[in-house]
Formats: C-alpha cells, sequence, structure tokens
C-alpha cells in the first residue's frame, strides 16, 4: 500500500466530528480511487448516501468548470442552474395536466395528493 493511499484511507477510518472541505475532498478522492464506496462512508460515519454521493457530483462538477476554456461565474453556473430547474418544473406542471386531464375524460377520481 503507498503512502499515499495510506494516508487517505486515515480520514474515512476517523471517528470525524466536523467535515471540512479538505476532508470530504479526501473522502471523495478515496471514492473515485475505488478504496471505499458512498455507502461504506456513509454508513461508517453515519451520513447518508445521497449527501455523500453529492460530495462527489460537487467535486466532480467543480472539476468540470476548471476545464473549460473560459469557466463561468458562480451567478452564470447558478443561473443556468435556475434555468434547467424552471424547465423541469415546467415539464412537471404539463405532466400533471395532462394527467388531470385523461382522468377527467376518463370519468376516474385523481391519484392521492394530486389536485
Amino acid at each position: 500500500m503507498s503512502a499515499s493511499k495510506n494516508s487517505k484511507s486515515k480520514t474515512y477510518e476517523q471517528d470525524i466530528k466536523r467535515w471540512t472541505s479538505g476532508r470530504k475532498t479526501e473522502v471523495v478522492e478515496a471514492i473515485l480511487r475505488g478504496e471505499v464506496t458512498a455507502s461504506e462512508v456513509a454508513r461508517k460515519h453515519g451520513l447518508t448516501v445521497s449527501e455523500v454521493e453529492g460530495w462527489v457530483d460537487s467535486f466532480l462538477q467543480a472539476g468540470r468548470e476548471q476545464m473549460r476554456s473560459r469557466p463561468r461565474s458562480k451567478q452564470e453556473i447558478w443561473e443556468s442552474e435556475k434555468k434547467e430547474l424552471y424547465a423541469k418544473i415546467g415539464e412537471l406542471k404539463l405532466e400533471k395536466d395532462i394527467l388531470k386531464k385523461v382522468h377527467r375524460i376518463l370519468g376516474k377520481d385523481l391519484p392521492e395528493g394530486i389536485s
């Protein structure tokens, strides 16, 4: 086992009380190297798998952004994400409207939770 790999494993093995960006980065790098899985990290430290996977996603997104020929500002990234979310909201609203119309045409009650 290399010294680098061994030192990275220490963060995973420790009982972490406060997750600094450096500790998160070490764990994400260990996950990307295949030394540990997000599930193992989550189970060991009382985190959710989605939380750990969010760290990985954020890490990779930041890396992709820095590899762009012209990295976007945080404001540009935020605006892009906002645009994608509004598009998704519109898509979901359209699906809901279609569902309501089909149920009305068929004379069926709407599923619980849809008004």
